[in-house]
């Protein structure tokens, strides 16, 4: 983490040998010293057990398993004829998906673990009662959002609020209304408590408001809703925006990677290039992206674009949704690819001649937002590779005659515009990324002002929210005069790709089975999804076979 790295790292490792202290069988201490987990956490150090909560999340967010296959705007990068369980829904069964369990639990854990710690076991004087609460504070705003990740996907879980210092197979579900109201009970401990403008890469008061008006929105949709859910949801959503004006900085700027810290970000999961090797690993730079270095020109460890690390693709869909006006689409793709070695390459088999070098910084592909005539596409297809709009997916366009660049000499079969809004500066192919991970900003809470106004019945309200993301945008204020959901899921694919869970959004408006059998291709040729099952992801076989016979699976799995 950035500046929370000027906090030690040793208390890390002690963490977890703390939860299993109980397990004597299993382990002889020799002691080397009379350092103990009783007297080696004060209230000196004790912020470290919160530090560790946070270095959990790293591996909750750079985890992409239940978040953009299966979707409208997020596909598989394949055949449409392939088969991917996780996007069509094709055998999804209880093998899949165990990282998001076991990554949010082990948050959950910790903070669990934290929350004892502070209130029963550190010996906190006067003077720093507050930082005790500040403390128990964080670990319960973290731990909620663990369980908002968990209970989305699964639905009832087990809910665990005591540290665990036993072996134990006896968990079982709580309902989905029992889960969504001990989310609601610690961000409404927390947020008094929590600050205003922290460190960053702390949770602040304004991302837990961030946090509960999505949890209120979502529990809205449902059938345990609350009367005035969505009306909660859009006053937490207004506070959480507070007086933050998102058009005093571009869509570009928000994404420059020298701007990571910034006063759109509500919250972020933080990496960086000092401390432990840990802080530059991550690999949020290497999704949404093809094996660009199969092209002729970009090498596989020097380019600037890095190797594809996650087997998805933005779908038709999705470039379709940016009007020539709007400023976020060049931030959000690269349209143009540009080599960055030496290389001859002969692609119509007439031998080396001049025009066949490429040299770095020449173009070697190219997008066009919109299809070129034949003449213009012949021109440049003479001097690199060009990929019309409908030649996104998996596939070799018929060839050119005459032309140097033959498709049918390009070894890659998907070829499309790839990720740049998380473009990183320091990386090792696919891991080694130093950039942060943005979870909650400012222009996504505006869109949950706007979902939630348009629940209430607030359509004015609704549109104000929609409308000052889009003048950001397109530098043209009040554009809508009318808003549905549909237009806030559009909006929501414009302005946040690749950093919400889109399968959520779409699971809790409803709006998933109709938009994956119109936008996603391979759902679109053999989709198995049945609603009477996979609105509910299964519960990990492993933790089923360990449970005593009481942590039940979803129906159908």
């Amino acid at each position: 983490m950035k500046r929370m790295r000027k906090f030690k790292y040793f208390g890390f490792a002690l963490i977890g040998m703390i939860a299993f202290s109980a397990c004597d069988d299993f382990l002889e201490e020799d002691p080397k010293s009379d350092i103990t987990a009783e007297n080696f956490i004060n209230e000196e150090n004790a912020d470290q057990l919160v530090v560790g909560i946070y270095s959990e999340l790293r591996d909750v967010y750079r985890d992409y398993t239940f978040k953009f296959f299966g979707t409208d705007i997020f596909a598989a990068r394949s055949e449409n004829f392939a088969f991917n369980p996780e996007n069509d829904y094709f055998n999804l069964n209880e093998n899949d998906g165990f990282t998001v369990w076991a990554s949010n639990y082990r948050v959950i854990g910790r903070a669990n673990l934290a929350i004892n710690r502070f209130l029963n076991e550190i010996d906190f004087s006067e003077s720093n009662i507050s930082a005790r609460d500040l403390g128990v504070a964080q670990a319960q705003a973290l731990r909620a959002l663990a369980y908002f990740n968990l209970v989305q996907q699964y639905g009832g879980v087990p809910i665990e609020l005591e540290e665990q210092t036993t072996i134990r197979n006896d968990y079982t579900r709580a309902t989905e209304a029992e889960v969504y109201l001990q989310i609601i009970a610690d961000l409404e401990a927390a947020i008094p408590v929590l600050e205003e403008s922290p460190d960053p890469g702390r949770f602040s008061s304004r991302a837990a408001q961030h946090l509960l008006s999505e949890v209120y929105i979502t529990r809205g949709y449902s059938s345990f809703a609350e009367a005035n859910d969505f009306q909660t949801a859009a006053g937490l959503a207004e506070a959480a925006i507070g007086s933050y004006d998102i058009r005093s900085q571009s869509y570009a700027e928000v994404f420059d990677v020298a701007n990571q810290i910034n006063d759109e970000i509500l919250f972020a999961v933080q990496w960086g290039t000092e401390g432990l090797a840990d802080d530059l690993n991550n690999n949020k730079h290497s999704i949404f992206m093809s094996q660009v270095f199969q092209y002729p020109g970009i090498s596989r460890s020097g380019n600037i674009y890095g190797v594809s690390g996650f087997g998805a693709q933005p779908t038709n869909f999705f470039y379709s949704l940016f009007a020539d006006n709007d400023s976020r689409e060049d931030p959000t793709i690269h349209r143009v690819l540009f080599a960055d070695e030496e290389t001859t390459f002969d692609p119509d088999g007439d031998g080396p001649i001049p025009s066949d070098l490429i040299l770095p910084g020449d173009t070697v592909v190219f997008f066009p937002k919109n299809a070129l005539d034949a003449a213009d596409l012949e021109d440049r297809l003479n001097r690199y590779y060009v990929y019309q709009p409908d030649q996104y997916e998996f596939g070799v366009p018929d060839n050119v005659p005459g032309v140097t660049y033959q498709y049918s000499s390009n070894i890659l079969r998907n070829n499309f515009p790839i990720f740049e809004k998380f473009d990183d500066t320091v990386f090792d192919e696919i891991v080694g990324g130093a950039r942060d991970t943005f979870v909650f900003r400012v222009a996504g809470t505006h869109l949950l002002a706007a979902e939630a106004h348009l629940g209430a019945g607030n359509t004015g309200q609704a549109l104000f929210h929609i409308n000052r993301v889009r003048e950001r945008a397109t530098g043209v204020a009040d554009e809508l005069t009318t808003v549905d959901i549909d237009e806030i899921l559009d909006e929501r694919a414009r302005e946040l790709a690749g950093e919400t869970n889109r399968w959520a959004v779409l699971k809790r408006t409803g709006k998933l089975e109709e938009r994956i059998n119109l936008y996603n291709p391979q759902v679109i040729d053999h989709g198995a999804f049945d609603s009477s099952i996979h609105l509910l992801r299964p519960i990990p076989g492993v933790e089923i076979q360990l449970s005593s016979g009481t942590l039940l699976q979803n129906p159908g799995y």
